[in-house]
């Protein structure tokens, strides 16, 4: 059977969160998780819907791209399909044409899995490498020492405090109350939860919210952030730990998460919580 490329629609997008579920395993490439579509969710379940792409043969999703902005498809595969030649070049294709709808002209990214075929052939078709990201990992088989700060696990009624803080922490985010309610009510969620930590003054200071994809698999931390007022004080180290407590306590086997490579702080930060560092990925850029 030949390979289509389509979307999944509403009614499709709980479907396609189960097969990223499905995918994840410990040992894996840095990868597109269930947590990022449900970050993504906050604008809703319509735009959600309109940003996936699938790739299917004889009725089975082969490959999912999540459009995280107008020019970067974040792609993974399923882990028998990672050298599917016929897959590889098809998605390629797509992603090259404008006319089919994945990506437009001009400069765009995609990002894919370390060893995907997808990545030879892209290359080969004139995509140059772009910035390098670090992924991290934390082994969750073991306890995870105390934050040493309180800990909040946020519900509808503060949200208020959990938007507060990723704004203060990223000038130009756009988490409005709004948009976590809008978060909170994918699929994804029930299995997440947003975390703010308080420092002795019980002021709010750092946030982080983690996603889990099932008992035996990998969790992703995804975002987190600390208040700029209250930064250099290890909090960022506590909402972490704590993170990855949460994690675990959802039956998470480890914890991933990555970040710009220039970003010394966050992987700082990522390591002081136990994390430790995987081999550099880098995006395909098309100039």
């Amino acid at each position: 059977m030949a390979i289509e490329l389509g979307k999944p629609g509403l009614d499709g997008l709980d479907g396609v969160v189960g097969v990223l579920r499905e995918w994840q395993y410990d040992g894996a490439p840095m990868q597109l998780h269930p947590g990022d579509v449900g970050w993504f969710w906050r604008f809703g379940a319509e735009a959600t819907a309109a940003a996936i792409r699938t790739w299917n043969r004889d009725g089975r999703v082969l490959a999912i791209g999540l459009l995280d902005g107008a020019d970067l498809l974040r792609l993974t595969i399923a882990p028998d399909a990672v050298r599917d030649e016929e897959l590889a070049r098809r998605v390629a294709e797509d992603a090259g044409d404008p006319e089919r709808g994945v990506l437009p002209t001009g400069k765009v990214f995609i990002e894919a899995p370390s060893g995907a075929l997808v990545q030879d052939v892209l290359s080969g078709n004139g995509w140059d490498a772009d910035e390098p990201w670090t992924p991290l990992r934390r082994d969750l088989t073991g306890p995870v020492p105390d934050p040493g700060v309180r800990i909040e696990v946020i519900g509808p009624e503060r949200a208020h405090v959990r938007t507060a803080v990723q704004r203060a922490a990223f000038g130009r985010s756009t988490f409005t109350d709004e948009r976590w309610h809008a978060m909170a009510a994918g699929s994804p969620y029930a299995d997440a939860r947003c975390l703010v930590a308080y420092d002795d003054q019980d002021t709010p200071v750092a946030t982080v919210t983690v996603w889990s994809a099932g008992p035996g698999k990998p969790g992703l931390l995804e975002p987190m952030g600390v208040h700029p007022d209250h930064r250099g004080h290890g909090h960022g180290r506590a909402i972490t730990l704590a993170g990855a407590a949460a994690l675990r306590d959802l039956g998470s086997t480890s914890a991933v998460v990555y970040t710009p490579s220039h970003n010394a702080g966050a992987v700082a930060t990522y390591r002081a919580g136990g994390f430790e560092e995987r081999p550099v990925m880098r995006d395909l850029c098309r100039s």
